[in-house]
């Protein structure tokens, strides 16, 4: 059983599912699994911690993955780009930030441009650098994103590409747990998806076992927008990106007084930092996307992949019965 789109030929792959390359959370086993079963797994680079990037490449083994990195913290660390790309990934996908001044050594080395974009400048910055796959991230999404839902810009951003370069091809993200999802998405004009919080919740992932329990009880209401998480770990994003979590008691303590946080910051960092190396949820983020209430068990990542493209089948032979 398989999908064939233009990403599953791009790309080499069975199945149109891509592992979202989250930051910590995925690692070089579930990334690898991921392609495995079919689809392409990507190592979340994150903020770029060379020794943890170093050993999850390893961790894949001889698996064909891929990496992601968010853009603007690679520019200051723009070795590690050269470290990821000796190791010949499938692809590289860039977020949040300007891909242009990485675009040619990405190409000169083979490798897949991939970028993940939000608003209409973000695709037309990904196409001047030359970007074969956009990701178009609705704001359903787990972690760092913007303010456009996935129903929405998805179709826009397809209708935008096939104006500009039809040779690029769009996949979706944002919200999308299961295979119902990924129907959507190619009913969008989507090739394909990219997903997140559904592999956070599986057996490789690098998540803690009790950020994979909180995200099994919760649901989509469970969830919000917020820059808490970033000012007390110091992390200064562009303005519009917040990052998508599971509500907790530090978000109930200062999503909405961020004013207040920053002049708290300094006992309040200690105090973060104490929770998050003891595993104390109730503190630290746990970044998921609306697609938590989707998530009921912790499988195999594999599992996850050939659930989806079953589903997704599935749904969309049920959508013909629908045509006159």
């Amino acid at each position: 059983m398989a999908l064939r789109t233009r990403l599953t030929e791009k790309l080499g792959i069975t199945h149109p599912v891509l592992l979202a390359p989250m930051g910590t959370i995925a690692g070089g086993r579930l990334a690898g699994m991921v392609s495995e079963a079919g689809g392409l797994g990507l190592i979340g680079g994150g903020y770029g911690e060379e020794v943890w990037l170093e050993r999850e490449l390893a961790a894949a083994g001889n698996r064909r993955i891929g990496c992601g990195f968010i853009t603007w913290s690679l520019a200051k660390k723009p070795h590690l780009l050269d470290l990821v790309l000796a190791h010949q990934p499938a692809a590289l996908m860039l977020s949040f930030g300007d891909p242009r001044p990485c675009a040619s050594r990405i190409a000169a080395a083979g490798t897949v441009l991939i970028c993940q974009v939000q608003r209409r400048d973000h695709v037309i910055e990904a196409l001047d650098a030359g970007a074969r796959i956009i990701v178009a991230q609705g704001s359903e999404a787990g972690g760092h994103g913007g303010g456009r839902s996935t129903l929405a810009l998805v179709p826009a951003v397809v209708d935008l590409v096939a104006r500009r370069a039809p040779e690029t091809m769009v996949i979706a993200a944002g919200g999308i747990a299961d295979g119902r999802g990924l129907a959507a998405a190619l009913a969008l004009g989507a090739e394909g998806v990219l997903v997140g919080t559904r592999f956070y919740a599986t057996l490789e992932s690098l998540g803690q076992e009790k950020a994979k329990t909180r995200i099994l009880a919760s649901s989509g209401e469970d969830t919000v927008r917020t820059s808490v998480f970033d000012a007390v770990r110091g992390y200064d994003w562009p303005d519009g990106i917040t990052g998508r979590a599971l509500r907790n008691d530090f978000t109930e303590r200062w999503h909405g007084r961020e004013r207040e946080l920053t002049l708290a910051l300094d006992s309040e960092r200690t105090r973060y930092q104490e929770s998050a190396a003891s595993g104390d949820v109730d503190t630290a983020v746990v970044f998921a996307g609306e697609g938590a209430g989707l998530v009921e068990d912790v499988p195999q990542a594999g599992e996850v992949v050939r659930r989806i493209v079953a589903e997704a089948e599935h749904a969309l032979r049920a959508a013909r019965s629908h045509i006159a």
